[in-house]
């Protein structure tokens, strides 16, 4: 039995530059305050983050999500359709819905916060100072704002948003 996909078709067909350079910004400072974060408890515990994060960010849910999209090879709200378009060969959008990646993402973003948080409070537990401070509420920001505002304001406009099981936009 072949499952129709039903693309959004008000979506945007690509993303503006400047929402991608934006998107992309913050992501990196994201990964920065993470693994500054990690360092403040432990410096290998911070390469080990800063690994897992690169691999799986960039390449492990590049090719377990974005190679079934319909932003394959495309600017999508963070360009990442075209980098996977230069490293995997596309899918198929009929896999997308069902897509072990879409399974992954949320694990992997948690993470991404939730591992320097908790280790930035022990580390302040065991000494105080303003800079750890600083990094938490600034994680704690961009945290938020990638996962709730500025999540809500791409899924809005994307075309993949009627048959994505995490959009935002439903």
């Amino acid at each position: 039995m072949k499952t129709e996909i039903k693309i959004y078709e008000q979506g945007l067909e690509e993303y503006p530059m400047s929402s991608i350079i934006l998107g992309n910004v913050l992501m990196l400072l994201w990964i920065v305050l993470g693994t500054l974060g990690c360092w403040l408890f432990h410096p290998v515990v911070a390469w080990i983050y800063l690994v897992f994060t690169i691999v799986m960010v960039f390449i492990v849910l590049r090719k377990l999500v974005c190679t079934d999209c319909y932003y394959y090879d495309k600017w999508c709200c963070m360009g990442w359709g075209k980098l996977s378009a230069l490293f995997f060969k596309k899918g198929r959008i009929e896999n997308f819905p069902n897509s072990l990646g879409l399974k992954l993402a949320p694990f992997t973003y948690g993470l991404l916060s939730l591992i320097p948080l908790i280790l930035i409070i022990i580390s302040l537990v065991q000494k105080f100072t303003l800079f750890k401070i600083a990094i938490l509420l600034l994680l704690f920001s961009i945290s938020f704002y990638s996962g709730a505002i500025g999540r809500k304001k791409s899924c809005a406009k994307c075309k993949m948003r009627s048959i994505c099981p995490g959009s935002a936009a439903k």
